[in-house]
């Protein structure tokens, strides 16, 4: 059995912060014999002397201030615990996972988690980045509560809802320096062959990776994003299609020169989606805030901005 309580920890915690037993008693509208026999029978269970007496004033001994110190955390836990099953008790999550395709930053949605927080600061928020067919996996395996701008059409089978954002169109781009952008007509399967294309790798776990514009026995460099394709296509390690913000600057600068192509890659439309059948608060906010918000416009000017 436990010696040791909450009820008794607050009470050290008010006479540590108040200086002495009747203080205490006061702050905690108790009576002054109240506070004096939890401290003596605390002393007794534990078998360890908690405050030294000096007339009414009192002070920690080193097992006291360890005990408090570590006491302390115990309390503001068992605090935390009582606000969360309030939230639950009121239709609030504890806690609710959104979910991004690695190209986006979580820091364009900082108005929106503002603004969140402002209603419910007791949910705490996890944002996790996924790439590609890997965002729908987390949805559907529940690593995830919201996907927020999740690529392409989610897999057969059922059991969410998605909703389009928008779309961001892509280009075919090269450093100057690479030999691709010395061709002149437009590039085809067998120019590009005998190169290395950079691709991101798909997050995927159980479902199939998913590929973009790779050939059949083509040279590849996988890399964990878009910054990290972006980067290495300047500095001509490879080829291949960019989102069209991210190569904006680079184009414009000379840095990248985009080249036509026989078969274009098609714009990627990116979705707002959430399994079927949940209805917390938390969830229901973030699916309405982001149905009226300019989040794909807010995201793709981030991208811009960042992807140097």
């Amino acid at each position: 059995m436990l010696r040791l309580s909450l009820d008794a920890l607050q009470i050290l915690d008010a006479i540590d912060r108040r200086g002495s037993f009747s203080a205490a008693g006061v702050a905690l509208h108790r009576v002054p014999s109240t506070i004096s026999y939890t401290v003596a029978k605390l002393e007794e269970d534990l078998g360890v002397q908690v405050f030294e007496r000096k007339g009414p004033k009192v002070k920690l001994t080193p097992a006291g201030v360890e005990l408090l110190k570590e006491g302390r955390y115990l309390l503001k836990a068992a605090e935390d615990l009582e606000h969360r099953v309030r939230r639950v008790a009121s239709g609030w999550e504890t806690e609710l996972t959104l979910g991004l395709d690695s190209l986006f930053s979580g820091a364009a949605l900082a108005d929106d988690i503002a603004a969140f927080y402002t209603v419910a600061d007791r949910t705490r928020l996890r944002i996790v980045r996924e790439s590609l067919d890997g965002t729908w996996e987390a949805l559907l395996d529940r690593r995830v509560d919201l996907l927020i701008a999740a690529p392409g059409m989610g897999p057969s089978g059922g059991g969410y809802i998605a909703e389009p954002l928008g779309s961001i169109p892509f280009v075919f781009a090269v450093a100057p320096t690479h030999p691709l952008a010395q061709i002149t007509h437009p590039i085809g399967k067998a120019d590009m062959h005998p190169y290395r294309a950079i691709t991101v790798a798909d997050s995927a776990r159980r479902m199939a990776a998913r590929t973009v514009g790779i050939l059949f026995g083509q040279d590849t460099l996988t890399v964990p994003d878009m910054q990290s394709k972006y980067a290495l296509q300047v500095a001509g390690i490879g080829f291949g299609f960019l989102p069209e913000p991210c190569a904006r600057a680079a184009l414009a600068s000379g840095l990248l020169i985009t080249k036509e192509v026989e078969e274009p890659r098609q714009d990627e439309t990116f979705y707002l989606a959430w399994r079927t059948g949940e209805n917390g608060a938390a969830l229901a906010w973030w699916i309405a805030r982001m149905g009226q918000a300019d989040i794909m416009q807010r995201l793709t000017k981030r991208l811009a901005q960042t992807i140097i």
